[in-house]
Parts: structure tokens; sequence; C-alpha cells
């Protein structure tokens, strides 16, 4: 990990395998939480997510992957990169109740931006993803619900019946 007054930097090397991904998504974690960026958490760990399982099902010839997370001037760039040079395909199904195929699509609407590029050696890719912190002093859409107010009871209003309906 790397931290400077202006960058701060994570990358984690592993195999992308099922087990595996629940312990990244730990680590990755309590590094946001480390940064103070709680209000990126959930929408990071799903990103990375849907990107490690894209790399599970898909990357040839292996599992291998790093995952490198860059905060940076309000921004949050998380990586992706294995040795598998084909790009990502977004899923093709337009079915509403398909389990599968939307990882890409979800990331789009999620993120401010995304992307995919070659490796530095040509021989693998990166797939990107971007968030912005939240601006101060704007409202925290996941903060905690005040507890409810109790109310004075009431006497129960009397129901009046259902009108007869009126033939034509």
């Amino acid at each position: 990990m790397i931290t400077t007054q202006h960058t701060r930097q994570c990358v984690l090397e592993l195999e992308a395998l099922p087990h595996r991904i629940g312990q990244v998504r730990r680590i990755v974690s309590a590094q946001l939480r480390y940064w103070g960026l709680e209000s990126l958490l959930d929408t990071t760990l799903l990103g990375i997510t849907e990107l490690l399982a894209n790399v599970h099902r898909h990357a040839q010839p292996d599992k291998r992957c790093a995952v490198e997370l860059v905060h940076e001037q309000g921004r949050l760039t998380v990586s992706v990169a294995d040795n598998d040079p084909r790009p990502p395909r977004a899923g093709l199904r337009t079915d509403a109740m398909a389990t599968c195929g939307r990882g890409l699509a979800m990331l789009a609407a999620l993120s401010d931006e995304w992307g995919t590029r070659p490796n530095k050696s040509g021989e693998g890719k990166i797939v990107w993803f971007t968030l912005s912190e939240p601006a101060s002093g704007a409202p925290d859409l996941l903060a905690p619900v005040p507890p409810a107010v109790a109310l004075p009871l009431r006497t129960p209003l009397a129901i009046a019946p259902c009108p007869q309906p009126v033939a034509v």
C-alpha cells in the first residue's frame, strides 16, 4: 500500500476463486473504512464482486488477477487486471429474470465511469470503474433513520359498512 498526501493506493494479488472473493471483499471493506470512504463501500464491493466473478468465469489461461484501489482527489478508481487479453462482453440477455450476464451493465449504471484497457505487457486486460465521493454536506442517503416517535393512543374510529353496489 502506498499513501501520499494526495494519492492512496492498495493492491491485492489473488486467484479469482469463489472462496477468495469474500476475503477480498473483507480486505477492501477494511481499507475503505480506514480511508474514511464508507459512503462508497457498498457500490465498490458490488463492482469488485462482479469483476472477480467475471475473471473466475471467463479468464484464460488462469484465474490470477490483481485488484487495485486508488483514491485521489475525491475519486476512487477500482481496477481488476487479469491475464486474458480478450475484452469483456456485456451480457446479451434482455430477460428481466436473468441471473447472469448483467455485471457490466450494472457496473455502468452504478459507477461514474468504467472501461477496459490492455495491461502494460499486452498479454492481459484491466477492467476499471470510478466512483466519486459525495460532496461534503450532501445528505447521506443510507444514513440511519431516526427512531419512530410514539403517538398518543386514540380511540378507534367506527368503520362504516361498504355501500351496496348500484345496479345499472
